[in-house]
């Protein structure tokens, strides 16, 4: 999956600053090409959002146009826009522990959280041999380092949050995901059992998406978490996505209204997860 469009507004509009500072400071785009060294057509796409600038770009840009006290504003944001499309590779390559622990500040903050899962139980409500089971199968996928016991510990921490009074959880997940068996049969039965202690807890909404529902606008979609109005992250093959723009948080409030609208929950939900408890034997 491309990059959001929240990426792409955040470029174009680093693109149309620099632009404004270059016609502030008199020069042409190719005048400015020419003291920096570059081909024309890398500034107009810089300035276009097509091509990111590096920080060294920043650097001779602002200083070209006489305006070098810009630059440290200017890089802070290109990491910023950086910061929302990261690759799994590049976020875990310090090892597991770290990706873990770089959430904790959004998770303390954040007083409502909606979250869709339609590959494995959400984090918040994993046991912690789920939880090993999880980053093992991303350490062989990933070649990432291997310090799963010290991410689990910390993931088994930041469970804490699901007991504090200021913070309420709405928590789907689609029904596949009960009967997908991660690490053995064994772990997913404790894991299971384990979903019905959380999911009644007197800050946790759990509904399952039964599978054969009439999905109408509720469709599966990739997996996502919505931190009040602020933002949503997004789970993909490759990378992990951060959406901060409102028109985009909404589309996914939508989307998980529509899902919530065709899941089940109290009574039909804990059945649901009973069955596949039961269908492991």
């Amino acid at each position: 999956m491309s990059e959001s469009s929240s990426v792409q507004q955040a470029r174009k509009a680093l693109g149309q600053r620099l632009r404004d500072i270059r016609r502030d400071s008199g020069l042409s785009a190719r005048a400015l090409a020419e003291a920096a060294g570059w081909h024309e057509s890398k500034c107009s796409k810089i300035q276009s959002g097509r091509v990111m600038p590096s920080e060294a770009d920043l650097r001779a840009w602002t200083a070209i146009c006489g305006v070098p006290e810009q630059a440290a504003d200017l890089i802070a944001t290109a990491r910023n826009i950086e910061g929302m499309y990261v690759e799994w590779r590049r976020l875990e390559r310090a090892g597991l522990k770290l990706a873990q622990e770089s959430v904790r500040p959004l998770f303390e903050r954040t007083r409502r959280f909606r979250m869709y899962q339609s590959w494995v139980i959400p984090g918040l409500l994993q046991t912690a041999a789920y939880t090993r089971a999880v980053l093992n199968t991303i350490v062989s996928l990933r070649g990432t380092l291997d310090d799963v016991d010290d991410a689990v510990a910390v993931r088994m921490e930041r469970q804490k949050v699901l007991y504090a009074g200021h913070h309420r959880f709405a928590i789907l997940i689609e029904e596949w995901v009960l009967r997908t068996v991660i690490g053995t049969p064994d772990i997913l039965v404790g894991q299971l059992g384990h979903l019905i202690t959380v999911g009644s807890l007197p800050s946790v909404s759990l509904g399952v998406i039964p599978l054969g529902s009439t999905r109408g606008a509720g469709w599966p979609v990739e997996s996502f978490t919505i931190y009040d109005e602020a933002q949503v992250n997004v789970e993909l093959v490759s990378a992990h996505l951060t959406i901060t723009q409102p028109a985009e948080i909404s589309g996914y409030g939508q989307a998980f209204a529509e899902l919530a609208s065709i899941a089940v929950y109290g009574a039909k939900a804990r059945s649901l997860i009973t069955g596949a408890i039961n269908a492991l034997g």
